[in-house]
């Protein structure tokens, strides 16, 4: 029997996962700062120290005015973020 046969299956586990972070509206709900990105939710210890790539996803509610930079935004999350009266760069 071939090698690749006998050898049992292994899953996929991507290498870029740890410098990848999603972040709720509830979260940022909860951080004492107005203008949020990358550095500060890193303070906040909201993500890890090792991501580099954040995305604020539609979940809870957000009541204060938020203004983001330099963080992917889904299309619901920004359009409660300037419901708010927030904005998104």
């Amino acid at each position: 029997m071939p090698l690749q046969r006998r050898l049992p299956k292994r899953g996929f586990k991507s290498m870029a996962t740890p410098f990848k972070a999603e972040v709720r509206l509830s979260d940022l709900e909860s951080l004492p700062v107005l203008e949020v990105d990358i550095l500060a939710l890193k303070q906040a210890g909201v993500i890890s120290e090792l991501a580099r790539v954040v995305r604020v996803i539609l979940s809870g509610e957000l009541t204060k005015k938020v203004s983001l930079k330099g963080l992917i935004v889904t299309k619901g999350a920004k359009a409660a973020i300037e419901a708010v009266g927030g904005s998104v760069a």
